[in-house]
């Protein structure tokens, strides 16, 4: 096994010591949604602490980013990593030793696949242009790094809810072992609370299986361009990842060369996701911008494009249609009941996106407060709100989604999502960083 450790690790990556809450704990109370959901949406997460009562849950070790604001962080901080060494204290997992899970999750009666599997934090980074063989796909705001850290640096656990996408064509990695789903061990089968879907797992440590995943990356890495090698692109979770990197080059500082090698802060437990994987969807991420004047948002957006055309439509329904065009640059917003779609001459940004972020650059400037949303009904419900504006953005191609990040650079802030909110991967597994 040494050899195909040494391979693996060669294409930054590694099978991890998994934990699972033992047989017996309630896995529905136990998996919550990514922390970075329903950031406007308090209800969701009183709801969801409701549900959970007093069970073990993943709950208790996160901190949903709609109480970032709130003045209590440092408690929640405290109280997250006692929830840690509690559950920890109270032998609550079984560890799954250098292995590999095989996951499906059916939302909406569309199921997509995904390999837990450990990344190389020494193997990333997050810098604008870098070269690196994981990388970061949109901006990284290094602000929104020290909250998180604050909770990282102490915390005996990893609960990840990263996807990191790879570009596998032929279907090498992730399908061939969903093909013989039915010849491994099962490790969870559970219904996700909240309309999140259903989630499966399957333990994948045999000897063959390992060595074909190396093959399989090696082809898929010998292929890359050297000067340029992308085979890992963050796809959710990546300000997560970050401080991951972040904690390490701290930890990293204080080692020496050999201990560093295997230090389990080294590597970060991610879920990979092939980007052509037909049940895996693109959804923008929307913006609303809170009391902006209309003609405030209009005056700064014609600094950002030769001209620009705005055309009236009946709803967001009828937005979603006209802005699947992208043969020119549009975009859509509503405000005080009117829905409408622009479509901008010579933009200062490649896609819609990016332009828009130069305006929102300026607005901050200008004291204004813009929240990202998912999902349009909720980006038209409080953009409709009196005084703000509601912004509908367009789908990224997935298909030159990598070609586009090779060329171009990593992408706006949460430009694209993989998925509604219910969609977005559940806390599940854990893996000790300590």
């Amino acid at each position: 096994m040494t050899d195909i450790n040494a391979r693996l690790e060669a294409v930054g990556l590694k099978a991890a010591d998994i934990m699972l809450p033992k047989k017996g704990t309630d896995l529905s109370k136990w998996a919550v949604v990514a922390c970075d959901q329903y950031e406007s949406e308090k209800e969701y997460w009183q709801s969801a602490s409701d549900i959970v009562g007093e069970a073990p849950s993943t709950l208790r070790l996160i901190f949903p980013e709609c109480y970032l604001e709130d003045n209590d962080g440092d408690q929640r901080i405290a109280n997250i990593n006692a929830s840690m060494k509690k559950y920890v204290d109270a032998k609550l997992f079984d560890t799954y030793k250098e292995s590999f899970f095989l996951v499906r999750r059916t939302c909406s009666g569309v199921s997509r696949w995904g390999l837990m599997a450990a990344l190389d934090l020494d193997r990333y980074s997050w810098e604008k242009g870098s070269k690196t063989l994981i990388r970061a796909t949109e901006g990284t705001i290094l602000s929104r790094i020290p909250p998180r850290k604050k909770i990282r640096k102490d915390a005996p656990l990893e609960i990840p809810h990263i996807m990191v996408l790879i570009s596998d064509e032929k279907r090498s990695v992730i399908e061939p072992l969903a093909a013989k789903k039915d010849s491994l061990k099962s490790v969870y089968d559970v219904e996700l609370m909240k309309n999140g879907g259903h989630l499966e797992a399957w333990l994948v440590n045999s000897d063959e299986d390992k060595e074909n995943i190396c093959k399989a990356f090696e082809t898929i890495y010998a292929a890359l361009d050297k000067n340029n090698p992308l085979l890992f692109a963050m796809g959710d979770g990546n300000h997560s990842f970050a401080t991951a990197k972040s904690c390490w080059e701290d930890i990293k500082a204080t080692l020496t060369p050999e201990q560093q090698k295997n230090h389990p802060a080294r590597f970060c437990l991610v879920e990979l996701e092939n980007i052509f994987d037909p049940g895996l969807v693109f959804e923008p991420i929307h913006r609303v911008f809170f009391n902006v004047p209309e003609d405030v948002f209009l005056n700064e957006l014609k600094k950002n494009a030769e001209s620009i055309s705005i055309e009236e439509v009946g709803c967001k329904n009828c937005i979603a249609d006209k802005i699947k065009d992208q043969s020119e640059q549009r975009f859509g917003y509503c405000v005080a009941g009117k829905h409408a779609v622009v479509t901008l001459k010579k933009p200062a940004a490649n896609i819609a996106a990016g332009t828009l972020q130069k305006v929102i650059d300026e607005l901050v400037k200008q004291k204004y407060n813009i929240g990202y949303i998912h999902g349009a009904d909720v980006t038209d419900k409080q953009g409709s709100e009196k005084g703000n504006i509601g912004i509908f953005l367009p789908a990224i191609d997935k298909g030159t989604f990598f070609e586009t990040i090779i060329k171009d650079g990593a992408l706006p802030r949460k430009t694209f999502s993989m998925g509604e909110a219910n969609e977005k991967r559940f806390y599940m597994e854990a893996r000790a960083i300590k």
